[in-house]
């Protein structure tokens, strides 16, 4: 018989008002375990969210107290689905409930727990958080906060994502501005790294970045930047949800340089359109310019089913992984709505759902950004992408958000 239970519907259409109440019969099946023993033939990081500890006496808003034990074996987790982990970089919690002194402490504990486990992937976010931005007022300021991020990372032996900069996009005049401050970061790195350009819908901090509201001319100051020391990038991150944009700066990137020599990679933020993206076209001039990489906030989420898709791409099965990796998207989609910058919750809530956290508790107290009616129509998408990893578990703790919520 199939789980049941009583979800409110969700009515766009009228998001302030009660929706009905609905039957709701589970469909999907249990995610797909991929074996180990294929390799991916594309990068993959997971942007891997932090697990707040419940029980500390902190005031949420204001300071953050992590589970470290369960966020460790998060990433444990992601790391045996051969996915890497991009740490301390998730832009939905760093900054926004995730202070650099923590942040700091993420990234050594999580490389200690690398070095047990063989091939695991772990880039770390270098950025320049801790700065006070109204007391930030030059260049050389951003200059400095993120040579600071950037020596405590290199000391514990990371490797860099230098992430956009709310500071550096709140004093920069002009793109020059932002070529002198990339110049400074990239000559200093010990090896490549990967770049992150950011659009506004996840940060409206960040807009007009790389000196200018025309994304066309933000994009080749972008590409000047990687032109003029490619050994040191190893690729760029770009989250703008617009997967044409994507393809044109990725047949771009300069065909050698990068970590391998074999080119600068493209790493896909879309988490709209990241099926198609890493698929690829197989169009530019080098071999990994036909296609895009992944460092995704969705992978955390989807993690099971990302790695199954990503092993049957490796093996030439495209109609597979599409078959896989599409019914995810929607859920990403949902996840990922408007406002933007608050995705988070519903990755932790994946999370919950799935047996992975005790807790439906986020850090910052991000869990109350999205209402009851998002959250079913997400365990609905989840159901339908047969990603509920333990459907009676998940029915259980649904049930339970339900009746916190007055529905009984």
């Amino acid at each position: 018989m199939a789980l049941t239970l009583q979800l409110p519907a969700l009515n766009p259409a009228r998001p302030g008002a009660h929706g009905a109440l609905e039957t709701y019969a589970l469909r999907g099946t249990a995610p797909p375990r991929p074996s180990r023993a294929v390799r991916f033939n594309r990068i993959a990081y997971s942007a891997a969210h932090v697990v707040a500890d419940p029980r500390a006496a902190i005031d949420p808003w204001l300071q953050s107290a992590v589970d470290w034990d369960a966020t460790i074996a998060y990433r444990q987790h992601l790391w045996s689905l051969g996915l890497g982990v991009a740490e301390a970089m998730d832009t939905a919690q760093r900054g926004m409930g995730l202070d650099w002194p923590t942040s700091l402490e993420l990234i050594g504990r999580s490389l200690d727990a690398a070095r047990d486990v063989p091939g695991a992937l772990v880039a770390s976010g270098c950025g320049t958080d801790h700065l006070a931005l109204e007391q930030v007022t030059s260049v050389d300021q951003v200059i400095a906060g993120y040579e600071q991020q950037m020596a405590a990372i290199e000391k514990l032996g990371g490797t860099l994502i230098v992430m956009a900069s709310r500071a550096l996009a709140r004093v920069a005049k002009s793109p020059a501005d932002y070529e002198r401050v990339y110049d400074r970061i990239l000559s200093q790195s010990r090896q490549p790294v990967v770049l992150h350009w950011l659009g506004d819908m996840f940060d409206p901090a960040l807009a007009n970045y790389w000196g200018t509201s025309d994304i066309d001319s933000a994009m080749d100051t972008a590409l000047g930047i990687i032109a003029a020391h490619p050994d040191k990038v190893d690729g760029i991150k770009i989250s703008l949800l617009d997967k044409d944009r994507e393809i044109a700066m990725r047949r771009r990137l300069p065909a050698q340089g990068g970590t391998d020599g074999r080119g600068v990679r493209m790493y896909t933020g879309d988490d709209f359109n990241y099926a198609e993206l890493i698929a690829g076209d197989g169009v530019g001039a080098a071999s990994v310019n036909g296609q895009s990489d992944a460092l995704l906030g969705i992978f955390d989420a989807i993690a099971p089913v990302a790695s199954a898709a990503l092993a049957e791409l490796a093996q030439g099965q495209v109609e597979k992984f599409h078959a896989l990796l599409g019914p995810t998207v929607p859920l990403s989609r949902h996840i990922f709505a408007a406002p933007t910058r608050f995705y988070k919750t519903g990755v932790v809530f994946m999370a919950w759902l799935n047996g992975h956290q005790k807790h439906f508790t986020m850090v910052g107290g991000q869990q109350s950004t999205r209402s009851l009616p998002h959250l079913a129509e997400l365990f609905r998408l989840a159901d339908a992408a047969n990603l509920l990893e333990q459907p009676d578990l998940a029915v259980k703790r649904m049930k339970t958000l339900l009746a916190l919520h007055g529905v009984e």
